[in-house]
């Protein structure tokens, strides 16, 4: 798998906005710049998203060993396995050397994008955004069934989302079945955190959740949504082609053999 993902490769511009807009939607609790390196680590929680070594041009890519070395230390410190996101932005050098060094390649994800017009959203139901975060991360841990330890750290990076959120949980009896967080960045609108308790999928509580969410980033004034999903996650990626969205570009991850 090349590192210039889809078109992203021919598209270096589009790409560096929706990678700009993903860090400010999702930011990481520090974030160091090693060059165009930004190297982001978040103590709190252990997504690869919010701990990684992400280049962002292609044509810094000297003294690879020693810049390495030193992030390397810097995960170190943070108690997370030293990972690059290899996005467009990366070029061929760093993968020629992560290659040679042995690194595994995993993980690969999409970035996807649709127009956000009035016919998208026209039927969506009204859904006002949760004013209580405590609640949103609650139904959050119970659908995805995560361990309640990330509490804290999901907390964390919620609250230093800077463009406006909207904070999405769909309801069926009483109980939360789907989650989103919707960010309103200008005319773009990032969803996040979108997920469906397992025996509840396949019976439209994703659709219902995300049309309501860009119903709400519309009326805000976002024009494109887009999103990040993982590329073997077949359910949901034809689920977002099925509502307009086109693959942009991909990214993956690579750790040196053994992490």
């Amino acid at each position: 798998m090349k590192s210039d993902g889809l078109s992203g490769g021919s598209n270096l511009p589009m790409v560096r906005r929706f990678e700009a807009a993903g860090f400010r939607a999702w930011p990481a609790t520090t974030v160091h710049y090693d060059g165009t390196w930004a190297v982001r680590l978040t103590g709190g929680h252990p997504a690869r998203r919010l701990n990684s070594i992400n280049p962002l041009d292609p044509g810094d890519h000297g003294n690879l060993p020693e810049r390495i070395a030193r992030a390397g230390r810097r995960f170190a410190a943070f108690g997370r396995p030293l990972t690059f996101r290899m996005s467009p932005l990366a070029g061929e050098r760093i993968a020629a050397h992560l290659d040679a060094e042995g690194w595994s390649q995993f993980s690969q994800s999409l970035v996807m994008r649709a127009p956000l017009g009035d016919a998208l959203v026209r039927d969506a139901m009204h859904q006002i955004p949760l004013k209580d975060m405590g609640r949103f991360i609650g139904a959050a841990i119970a659908i995805r069934n995560l361990d309640p330890v990330l509490r804290p750290g999901l907390s964390e990076v919620i609250s230093s989302i800077q463009p406006q959120a909207g904070l999405f949980v769909l309801e069926e009896g009483g109980v939360p079945v789907s989650t989103a967080i919707c960010v309103h960045d200008g005319d773009l609108a990032g969803l996040f955190e979108v997920a469906t308790e397992e025996s509840q999928r396949g019976k439209g509580f994703g659709r219902r959740i995300l049309l309501s969410a860009l119903k709400w980033a519309r009326a805000h004034g976002a024009r494109t949504a887009w999103l990040q999903v993982e590329a073997d996650n077949e359910s949901a990626v034809g689920l977002y082609r099925s509502m307009g969205f086109e693959d942009l570009y991909s990214y993956h991850y690579r750790q040196p053999e053994g992490a």
